[in-house]
């Protein structure tokens, strides 16, 4: 199941990639903050997104502040490509 994921990663367009590198740095965003923070078009960040859910990194949840936007966030199985998987075994040098 992993393998399937991360070859999905790697088959997705530039601007998906870029939307997951902006969730992995800041943390859950609004589709709002997301197009701030990538300059991207809120159409590409729109379709970006579509293509992150559907490989099942992303996840959508109510934004409470205002709820007539939603929050995006990584999921749990996509915290394995962000490269925090390193433990001490990385300080050992």
């Amino acid at each position: 199941m992993e393998g399937t994921q991360t070859e999905g990663l790697d088959d997705l367009p530039p601007s998906a990639k870029l939307v997951f590198k902006v969730l992995e740095y800041n943390g859950p965003l609004t589709q709002k903050g997301i197009v701030q923070e990538s300059m991207l078009s809120a159409r590409t960040v729109r379709y970006a997104l579509e293509r992150l859910e559907e490989i099942g990194v992303v996840d959508e949840d109510v934004y409470f502040a205002d709820a007539r936007q939603n929050l995006y966030k990584l999921t749990e199985p996509a915290q394995e490509f962000t490269g925090d998987e390193c433990d001490a075994s990385c300080t050992a040098d």
